[in-house]
């Protein structure tokens, strides 16, 4: 599993950035990647190692079928990762607190207890899986109560997802509106060409199937042949190197596709050139709100995802594949439509609503700005967890484990 800058990445950071100077020194333990370089640049000392051991139980990526595969990863990657914890403590003898930033780097909960004996926090970012596997949802349980000192929930759709009996703090993802250094990154300027008639629909994360890229597309296809003016604005690359063996091997056993290439093809073959501008990866996060009207989310993981509360900063509502929102991140019809997950038609519906009515992307997106104002500020979350790690004895020096 590669370290790339992801959506719990960004939240990671600006959690960093927010906290007081004097209050915390972070450190980072982090696949190989370029979220080392990252961190890196803004004096976060980092370990990286090839890859950290994962149990996923979520909601999307649960064990099923050929995913029990996956597990022989998982198990290859524990001594690097109780390499990189070790050699962590080595350097770092003074961490007060260890932060685990997923809840799917179960195993290495379990390696840093045990390595630096201190309290350990667990973040928890994605849905669990609730209805399936109920022995790994035991195990998860006990894991999780025994080794871990506080768990935080990025809201209430995830904490509702936890395993009954682990007790959870909301603690909502932060994002700051004010300039920083990812301003001045570069930005494909076709994104900041002059607007005509056409509204602007942005969808932004990493290339990946389960993110909903293929029904975006596709959604991209509906709405030509409706006639609809819409430009379809993709942010992202993919999220993997699949090249050589390895790659030939998850790409026969269904673990990973070249989305990129894909799009390229599906954008070719439906002659949708003048309809979908493909802009690559970007730190300037902010030129893509700013230069977008709706944002969309269509991902399979039945969430709200980030970019839908980033892009609620700018005035920019939001389409969010959900079956059940929670009020504490979106409210249908107030801050956008919420719609079926894998459904490219009900995403194309919801589009052309928008473009039949305007004055809805300016009446959403003004209640989607006042709800971020209220879940979303930065300054909120750094002080909520800072009060969490004080809580647990903490004064100066947590190491922070990144599992992506």
């Amino acid at each position: 599993m590669c370290g790339s800058f992801n959506g719990s990445s960004r939240s990671l950071l600006e959690m960093i950035r927010a906290f007081p100077s004097e209050g915390v020194q972070a450190h980072l333990v982090t696949p190989k990647g370029d979220v080392a370089e990252l961190f890196r640049k803004e004096g976060i000392p980092v370990i990286e190692c090839a890859g950290v051991s994962q149990f996923d139980h979520t909601r999307y990526g649960y064990y099923r079928g050929r995913r029990w595969l996956v597990l022989l990863r998982e198990i290859y990657y524990l001594f690097p990762t109780l390499l990189a914890l070790l050699r962590a403590k080595a350097r770092w003898f003074s961490i007060d607190l260890v932060h685990v930033n997923e809840m799917t780097a179960l195993p290495a909960v379990v390696l840093a207890k045990l390595v630096f004996r201190k309290p350990l926090i667990l973040h928890v970012r994605s849905v669990q899986q609730t209805t399936n596997g109920r022995w790994r949802t035991r195990w998860i349980r006990s894991i999780v109560r025994r080794f871990c000192d506080a768990v935080v929930a990025i809201d209430d759709t995830v904490r509702q997802s936890l395993p009954e009996g682990v007790d959870a703090q909301i603690v909502h993802n932060g994002f700051s509106t004010l300039r920083g250094r990812e301003a001045e990154a570069p930005v494909d300027p076709r994104l900041l060409a002059g607007r005509d008639s056409a509204i602007r629909v942005g969808m932004v994360g990493h290339l990946l199937a389960l993110k909903g890229v293929y029904e975006f597309i596709e959604a991209a296809r509906l709405c030509k042949q409706r006639k609809i003016a819409v430009k379809f604005i993709l942010v992202g690359e993919g999220n993997r190197d699949l090249s050589g063996l390895r790659g030939t091997l998850l790409r026969k056993f269904g673990f990973a596709r070249e989305v990129r290439r894909d799009v390229e093809k599906l954008v070719q073959r439906y002659e949708l050139q003048d309809n979908v501008l493909l802009i690559g990866f970007t730190l300037n996060i902010r030129a893509v709100y700013e230069n977008i009207d709706v944002i969309c989310f269509p991902s399979h993981l039945d969430a709200v995802g980030r970019p839908v509360f980033e892009a609620a900063f700018f005035g920019v509502p939001s389409i969010v594949a959900i079956t059940n929102p929670r009020s504490d991140t979106f409210i249908h019809r107030e801050t956008g439509l919420c719609i079926e997950p894998q459904n490219p038609h009900a995403l194309a519906d919801a589009i052309e609503y928008f473009y039949r009515h305007p004055q809805e992307i300016k009446r959403m997106g003004g209640a989607a700005r006042k709800l971020a104002a209220e879940q979303f500020r930065i300054d909120n979350t750094a002080k909520r967890v800072l009060e969490i790690y004080k809580k647990t004895s903490v004064t100066r020096l947590p190491a922070f484990f990144e599992s992506k």
